[in-house]
């Protein structure tokens, strides 16, 4: 899931440019703006990283508690609730851009 996430990031990221923004333009579907250029993207792509950050140390107090090497069941509780709730609000995100590019991407001009 983390790669479908960060495949919307650079779709969408690759939209976004402040130079277009001001401009008032929109790239051609066959050009792309540089990753480097977008404060959205960048933005996005370090929400997915956190993500994936959050979700590799739940994996790793499951297993600590798991081997008993004295991690405790709230720590591990704790871990992966944090996961789970940032998992479900990139989720979400990734949701929300998908429906607001379907909407701009069918009105007819």
């Amino acid at each position: 899931m983390v790669f479908a996430l960060q495949s919307v990031s650079s779709s969408v990221g690759n939209l976004i440019n402040p130079t277009n923004l001001k401009a008032g333009v929109i790239p051609a579907p066959g050009k792309t703006a540089d990753q480097s250029d977008s404060p959205f993207g960048d933005l996005f792509q370090s929400a997915v990283s956190k993500v994936n950050e959050l979700e590799d140390q739940a994996r790793t107090a499951v297993n600590g508690f798991m081997t008993g090497t004295g991690v405790d069941v709230h720590d591990v509780m704790i871990a992966s609730e944090k996961a789970s709730m940032a998992f479900e609000m990139a989720l979400a995100v990734r949701n929300k851009a998908i429906q607001s590019y379907q909407s701009v991407m069918s009105m007819q001009f």
